[in-house]
Formats: C-alpha cells, structure tokens, sequence
C-alpha cells in the first residue's frame, strides 16, 4: 500500500478555540483529510460527543481513527444536510469546521495530476468516482469557457491568449499528461513568475473540474440548517475566491455582501463573527510549515433571525 503523507493541521490551536468544544456536543469535520484537526477535536469529546468526518477522497478512509465516537461520511460537503437529516443531527450541530486547502498528501501524489512538478496524468479529482478529469476540461471546452475559467478561477489576465493556445495545441495532440500542459505554457513562463503563473493556471483547473466554489456555496448555505443556534462555524480559506465567499457570507448572509436591514435600521445576519480581524499563522507556523502562509481562518456564531427583533430603549 502507497504510504500517504498528508499535510500538517493548519491554525490547529486557533481553529479549535474557535470551536469552543463541549464535551458532549456534536461536532462536523467536513474535510477530513489526514483527520489532524479530528483527531484534536475527538481529544477533547467527552463520552457523550460525537464527531462525523466529512471525505469524497477514497484515500481518506485509511486515516479514519478507530473511535466509536467518530463516523466517517464518504462524501462531498455539499450533501452535508442530507446526511445531517440521515444521522438525525440536523439542527442539532454544536461546532462545524472546514478546512478548505489542497493537502499535501494530493500536491505529492505523481499519480493526481494536482502539481506541475511532476509528469502525471492530468486528473485533478478529489473523488475517483467524479466526473471530467483535467484532461477533459481542457480537451473539450471552448475557447470561450476556457478563457472565462482561467480568468474567474485563475484570475489571469491574459486569459483569452491562454486559452487560445491551448485550443490551438489540442488540434495537434490531445493533452493527456501534465509535461503536456507545461510544453503549450512555455510561451507564458518567465523565470521570474512562472511559479506563480502555474500555480494560477494549475488552480484554475482544479477549482474547476472539482466545481470547489458552487460546493462552497451550498455548504454555507445548509451550514444555517444544520447549525444549532450558538453553534461555531469555523473556515480556513487558501485563497481570494474563497475568502470573498466566506467573509460576505458571515457578514451578510449573501455571496455577493449585500447587507439587509430592518426598518430600525439593523443589520440582519445569520452569523455573528467572533474576531473583528481574520486569524491567520504565526510566524512560527508558517516556518515550520509553508504550506500554511495563505491559510485565512474566519469563526462566528450561529444567531437566531434578528430581522424582525424591537429597537432597544
């Protein structure tokens, strides 16, 4: 069996301070991963709690702990109410966290296609039963949906060339493996950026053929169901797109930070943020892991419906 290294827990201390874990309490773990942030939370369960660990990555299902506290959910986050509903947890969650990163364990893998550093094929799914690879995503789509792709999700400015090329390039092979994609790059990579450039376009790609951010969307949204009130939701974000999401979401309640207000004039929102600044590593983190420098953690609390509450006196 392949050993498997996953990454180090980011914000570990800081997230599960977030949570503020009762001992009894229910708690969700919607990536699981290497099961670190997990295995602190299961740490501090008492008898009575439990922990369900969310994972669509069939190379998961080796870290779950042998705890009859915890049950491991093969799935995408996406579903979490269906099966919050199943488990009759719905409602009744105390603490959620996600941490939303690319672990080391999938950038280190040859075999995924997740990194330009090595000649894999170009895969890119967390889940093995998914859909469209990489591959496919950049065999099959238009100039126009390539272009916005790598313009949205890669926030490239010379999208529109980008793509072109690539259309140009499958014409003459159809990409298949990663040495393929870096070959049609050349004409885009500096030294000075290329690192940077292909972290973008290789980003693009995944987001993409994962569909990361419409997964994001719906796991905020079902987080106001599954959450009892009071109940901490804690996010780590890795980069703009999802930080945008997130931090509107806990302010407004909306994707796009729209703020809604009653007619005393007071802003309505589902969360109630905990920090008045967003929680990122210490130095010492990110020395010690440099994975963790972009790493953005968000907490707040689940509040009941404000909007149609008396003016003070």
């Amino acid at each position: 069996m392949k050993h498997l290294s996953y990454h180090i827990p980011v914000l570990l201390t800081e997230s599960l301070e977030g949570l503020a874990i009762d001992p009894a309490g229910v708690y969700v773990d919607v990536t699981f991963g290497g099961g670190g942030h997990s295995r602190e939370i299961l740490n501090r369960l008492g008898a009575n709690g439990r922990l369900y660990g969310f994972d669509q990555d069939a190379d998961a299902e080796q870290n779950v702990p042998d705890d009859p506290r915890f049950v491991f959910v093969r799935s995408n986050f996406r579903f979490l109410s269906n099966f919050a509903r199943y488990h009759a947890i719905d409602g009744k969650v105390n603490g959620l966290l996600a941490d939303l990163g690319v672990s080391s364990h999938h950038f280190d893998d040859e075999e995924r296609g997740f990194s330009f550093r090595f000649d894999g094929l170009l895969d890119m799914r967390m889940n093995y039963r998914a859909g469209k690879t990489a591959a496919d995503v950049l065999n099959t789509y238009t100039e126009d949906r390539l272009a916005g792709m790598f313009l949205l999700y890669g926030e490239l400015k010379m999208s529109r060339k980008l793509a072109s090329i690539i259309v140009r390039e499958r014409h003459e092979k159809p990409f298949q493996k990663t040495d393929d994609l870096l070959e049609a790059l050349k004409p885009f990579t500096g030294k000075d950026k290329e690192k940077k450039f292909l972290a973008q376009v290789f980003q693009a790609l995944r987001i993409e053929v994962n569909d990361e951010m419409r997964a994001l969307r719906a796991l905020l949204e079902q987080t106001l169901s599954v959450l009892a009130p009071g109940g901490r939701l804690a996010v780590i974000t890795y980069h703009s797109l999802e930080d945008r999401l997130v931090k509107n979401f806990l302010k407004t309640g909306n994707f796009e930070g729209k703020s809604e207000q009653d007619f005393f004039g007071n802003v309505y929102s589902p969360y109630r943020l905990l920090h008045n600044r967003v929680i990122i590593p210490s130095e010492e983190e990110t020395e010690r892991n440099p994975r963790s420098r972009s790493a953005k953690l968000r907490v707040a609390e689940r509040v009941v419906d404000n909007r149609n509450r008396k003016q003070s006196c």
